[in-house]
């Protein structure tokens, strides 16, 4: 198994967790603190690297899409949901009735739902583009706040 390294990005809404291989990103999460006290780590991976640097485009506004690998850990059906989000345009939004539609199975829409809410790369695979039927704004990992902010961000 390829080594992992994290690296941590100061976001306008909160401290991210990076985690990557030298090869893809295994995760992008919120986080409140840096965990035990410890600076943040400095980056050992071109693609951790990479990550933050997109990162960075991307909340200024310069980026609309994420050119990195990702390596997705989850079940096959998590996968196929996650995989998915990555076909969301750029500040646009689907319905939990629609992503479950284009997965092929339109009668799994709670199931979509869990799975979307244990995205393990968030704003990557852009889960926050992912709203209830009725257009209202419905779970977020990172908190509805994050999302709501993601969503006017991208429309801006």
């Amino acid at each position: 198994m390829t080594s992992e390294c994290t690296g941590y990005y100061a976001s306008p809404i909160g401290l991210l967790e990076i985690v990557a291989t030298s090869e893809a990103v295994v995760s992008v999460l919120f986080v409140n603190d840096l965990g035990k006290g410890e600076a943040p780590a400095r980056p050992t991976t071109l693609v951790l690297e990479e990550a933050i640097r997109q990162l960075d485009e991307y909340f200024q506004g310069k980026r609309r899409e994420f050119e990195l690998r990702h390596d997705f850990r989850g079940t096959p059906f998590q996968k196929r949901v996650w995989q998915a989000l990555l076909e969301i345009p750029y500040g646009q939004t689907i319905s939990y009735q629609e992503l479950a539609a284009a997965i092929g199975n339109h009668k799994a829409v709670r199931a979509v739902g869990h799975a979307n809410g244990r995205n393990p790369i968030s704003i990557m695979a852009p889960c926050h583009r992912v709203i209830g039927k009725n257009g209202h704004l419905t779970g977020y990992g990172g908190g509805l706040e994050r999302k709501e902010w993601l969503l006017n961000h991208e429309r801006r």
